[in-house]
Parts: structure tokens; C-alpha cells; sequence
């Protein structure tokens, strides 16, 4: 067991050294990272335990201790009682064999992604890293690797900025339905450091709830923040994210703590840190705003993530998942930039450490297209205007379990290097399509569009030949021979 008094000591030393304060009005000067907002296409890791089942989705670790669930009835007929078989007892399975950190990188370097965010430590409270607060982790038990450890080097190696999210806080009420049943939970959730400690019993119903109760208790949330600040002295992580539970009101006093000492220690680095997080967790300006599954209906003044996987169904590998495809997911991408924002893809790997078929092809197709635009992607920021045509994005977190349908009447648009990128988001096989935002104005008003074009090309399209025409509608593009079911992207550069 750690000392939790040298901890904390360690902690406050870290916050005392500045330049930032434990207070809301000093963390929210801390800017947002250029590499971020340059950045836009970051690779989210969902991989653990739960991928050994490989059934439902992620949460099969409380779900099947849920009476009735099907979760619960698939665990009794697959693997027996929850008595003699436990969540614990698939650690020895989760081999993790044919792991290799650098073909992952590689992989995800080509799907065009600037940063990495491994799941450190997921809501089933096992580790993906040697640890020195629980005997629970990846580096002594099941694939006995430094999971996040090697990928960290990995991406240094390869020039991608490395990151990490940690699920701890929502460990506090997981397992708690293990407690109804007899079952292999009370044995191993005595005390801090068994592996379903604490198992709280909060409601499936109260979980979002900023007040949901039982409380954590003081020892469980001191436990989570020393394990954050691990994580961060360990790799650090350009970006620490946080899901939807740090909103409880009770985790408040050690997020400002948390983030004192990030901020602090990354600027003794000499490097661009931030925080991701839920659910109004920090106050506005102190962390970076992410829509789970979401975005925002309009551009935001601010910079955003939207987060989301390959699969609708899980974030974690499982045997059935539903896969998204490329185009849809560069659709709501190409929709997400537009807007202030970025977006965090997510993938699962199988339990022995590769990818399934689906989403490496998935990676592979958007890091084609993604290389074909770069230049309307990468640095790039909002036009005045974001978006244009019928087809509006669904606003808020979870909306993406239906794909968006767009049509050749909508188009989206960056500026980058001085140029005009215009998103024509439904490509139409006539070749011709009319920007009505692009309309040519005699004699305009300063809100109206009169930039001077020079030329017009398409990127990804090495001879095809554009013809522009200004109409009474907007702004006439003709280009032939192009036939693709993702965005295509023209550049306007001016005289």
C-alpha cells in the first residue's frame, strides 16, 4: 500500500511551484494548445479486460453483474456463476500477444492522426500501466506489459503527441450491483487497492447526476487524484481526459488541484498541455469542452472535441459491433472543424492487441483522404461562415447513432495560409454545383463576399479541371470526371 501522506505532500509541492494557482480565476488563463487546434484528428484507444468477453460493449464489467441483463444471463451460460467467475478471473485471458506498439503508431500516423489518447485506466479500475498504487495493472497481470508505457515511447519515436484519459472516478459506483447477489465482489472490494473497491450501489438511473449518492468518499476521491497525478508524472501527457463523473460535486476541490499541478508541472516541461473534460466539470476556460458522440449545431467561439468511435454499438472491441463508414465519419469531421472543433476517433482492439478488418480498413480509408486535403485540414480555422444548405448537424452529445445525410446542396468551409476551402459535403454525379455563400456582390457591403479570385483547383484531383461561373445564385463550380462518396474539397486563392 502507497503512503497517501507523501503523495499529497508531492502534490502540493508540485502546486506551490506555480505559475498557477488552486483557484478557478488563475486556471482559467491557461490557453489551449496551438498544436490542438492545428492538429484536429486525434485517435482515442479503448482497450482492456472487457475486450476478453467481447460482448454488449465496455461496460460488460458492470453490466454483468446486473440481475436480469442480458450481460447477466450471457455470463452464467457462458462462463458459469458470478461466485466462481468473476470480472477478475478474465485478467489471466487478456494476453495482449501480439501487441506492437510501433505498427499501431504507423497505423495511426497514416490515418492521418496528430495525437493518441490511450485509456489509461478505464471504469473496471485496471490499469493499463505499471503502476505503483495497485497490484492491478497490465504490467503484472494479464499481457504483463507497460501497455501505455510502450505506446508513449512509440509515439515520441514517431513524432505524434502523446496523451492519456483516465475513467478512474466512475470506478466508485461500477460494481456496486455486485454486492446484490452472492457473488465474487464483496471479497474483493474491502479495501483500497482490491480491484472492485470501493463498489458503491448507485442507481443505473443516477449515474448522470451531479448529487447521485451515495457520495465517494474522501478516501476513494484522494486515491483517484493521486492516481491522475501518476499518470501524469509517468508520461507526460500533452492531453489529460476526463469522462462524464467529475461533474459530482464532490470531485470539484480535486480537479482545481489536479490541473494546478498539470498546468504547473507542463510549464517546468516547457510544454502545450490541456484537460478534456464533461458536463460543465470545470468552469468555462479551465478545461476544453467535449460532446460525447456529438457537436455543436453552429460554430463555437471557443475550441471543442467532439469524441467517437468506428463502432455505434461500443467503444471496446466486441465480437458484434456495428461499424461505421469512412465517409460518414469524415462527414462529421469535415462538419466538426468547420466549427471550432476536433474530433477524437475511437478504436477497439481484440484482446490479443491487433485490429479487426474493419477498422484498420476504416483508418486507412480516412488517412487517404485525409492526406489528399491536408491542406484544408491541418492549421486550418473557421471561415465567417461555417456551414451552408439543409442538412444541419444533430446538436449535443450522443447524436451520431444515425448517419447524416447530406445532399449537394451543402457544403462546409475552413480558411488556411490565406486560402478559402469550400467542403462540397454530397458530390453529385453532374459535376456541378452552385455555393450560394460564394455569391459575387457589385458594390457590396462589408458583410457581403467580393473577395478577388485568382484561381480555383481541387484538391486530391491532379488534372481535373475547374470552371468557376458567378450567377445570380452563387457561385457556379464545374469540375468532371470526379465520382467519390466522400467530401470534395476546392481551394480558393485570391489575388
Amino acid at each position: 500500500m502507497y503512503d497517501t501522506d507523501k503523495w499529497l505532500k508531492h502534490i502540493a509541492e508540485g502546486i506551490s511551484e506555480g505559475p498557477y494557482t488552486e483557484d478557478w480565476g488563475s486556471l482559467s488563463k491557461h490557453p489551449t494548445p496551438k498544436w490542438f487546434r492545428d492538429g484536429k484528428f486525434g485517435i482515442f484507444i479503448h482497450w482492456g479486460v472487457y475486450s476478453v468477453p467481447a460482448f454488449g460493449n465496455e461496460w460488460y464489467p458492470r453490466n454483468m453483474y446486473i440481475q436480469g441483463s442480458k450481460e447477466y444471463e450471457h455470463h452464467i451460460k457462458t462462463y458459469g456463476p458470478h461466485k466462481k467467475f468473476g470480472y477478475k478471473d478474465f485478467i489471466p485471458m487478456f494476453k495482449g500477444e501480439k501487441f506492437d506498439p510501433a505498427a499501431w503508431v504507423e497505423l495511426f500516423k497514416e490515418a492521418g492522426a496528430k495525437y493518441v489518447v490511450p485509456v489509461a485506466e478505464h471504469h473496471d479500475g485496471f490499469q493499463m500501466y505499471r503502476s505503483e498504487l495497485s497490484d492491478w495493472n497490465a504490467a503484472e497481470m494479464g499481457p504483463h506489459r507497460d501497455i501505455v508505457g510502450e505506446l508513449t515511447e512509440e509515439m515520441k519515436k514517431q513524432g505524434i503527441i502523446n496523451c492519456a484519459s483516465t475513467h478512474r472516478i466512475e470506478h466508485w459506483f461500477f460494481f456496486g450491483y455486485g454486492r446484490d447477489f452472492d457473488s465474487d465482489v464483496p471479497a474483493n472490494a474491502q479495501k483500497k487497492g482490491d480491484l472492485y473497491w470501493p463498489a458503491l450501489h448507485v442507481n443505473q438511473e443516477d449515474q448522470q447526476n451531479r448529487r447521485a449518492e451515495p457520495y465517494p468518499t474522501e478516501e476513494f476521491l484522494t486515491d483517484w487524484m493521486i492516481r491522475t497525478i501518476e499518470i501524469i508524472d509517468r508520461f507526460h501527457p500533452h492531453q489529460i481526459y476526463f469522462d462524464w463523473m467529475t461533474q459530482h460535486e464532490t470531485a470539484r476541490p480535486y480537479l482545481k488541484k489536479i490541473a494546478a499541478y498539470y498546468y504547473n508541472q507542463a510549464a517546468k516541461w516547457g510544454e502545450e498541455v490541456m484537460i478534456i473534460s464533461k458536463c460543465d466539470s470545470y468552469p468555462y476556460g479551465v478545461s476544453t469542452v467535449d460532446l460525447e458522440r456529438g457537436a455543436f449545431a453552429t460554430a463555437q467561439p471557443f475550441p471543442w472535441q467532439t469524441d467517437t468511435a468506428i463502432a455505434k454499438n461500443s467503444w471496446g472491441y466486441t465480437e458484434n459491433n456495428d461499424f461505421k463508414k469512412p465517409n460518414v465519419i469524415i462527414y462529421d469531421f469535415v462538419d466538426a472543424i468547420a466549427k471550432n472543433g476536433s474530433m477524437l476517433l475511437n478504436v477497439g482492439p481484440k484482446p490479443d492487441g491487433t485490429f479487426t478488418e474493419e477498422d484498420t480498413a476504416v483508418l486507412k480509408a480516412i488517412g487517404r483522404w485525409m492526406k489528399a486535403n491536408s491542406d484544408a485540414i491541418y492549421g486550418s480555422r473557421p471561415w465567417r461562415i461555417q456551414s451552408e444548405g439543409p442538412t444541419k448537424a444533430k446538436e449535443g452529445a450522443f447524436a451520431d447513432a444515425k448517419d447524416t445525410a447530406y445532399t449537394p446542396e451543402d457544403f462546409r468551409f475552413t480558411i488556411n495560409n490565406g486560402k478559402l476551402y469550400v467542403f462540397a459535403m454530397n458530390w453529385p454525379e453532374s459535376g456541378t454545383v452552385t455555393v450560394k455563400s460564394l455569391k459575387q456582390h457589385r458594390g457590396a457591403s462589408q458583410s457581403d463576399f467580393n473577395e478577388p479570385i485568382e484561381n480555383v483547383r481541387v484538391l486530391g484531383y491532379d488534372g481535373v479541371r475547374v470552371e468557376t461561373e458567378d450567377t445570380d445564385e452563387g457561385m457556379r463550380i464545374h469540375a468532371d470526371g470526379i465520382k467519390t462518396e466522400y467530401p470534395v474539397v476546392f481551394e480558393f486563392t485570391f489575388r
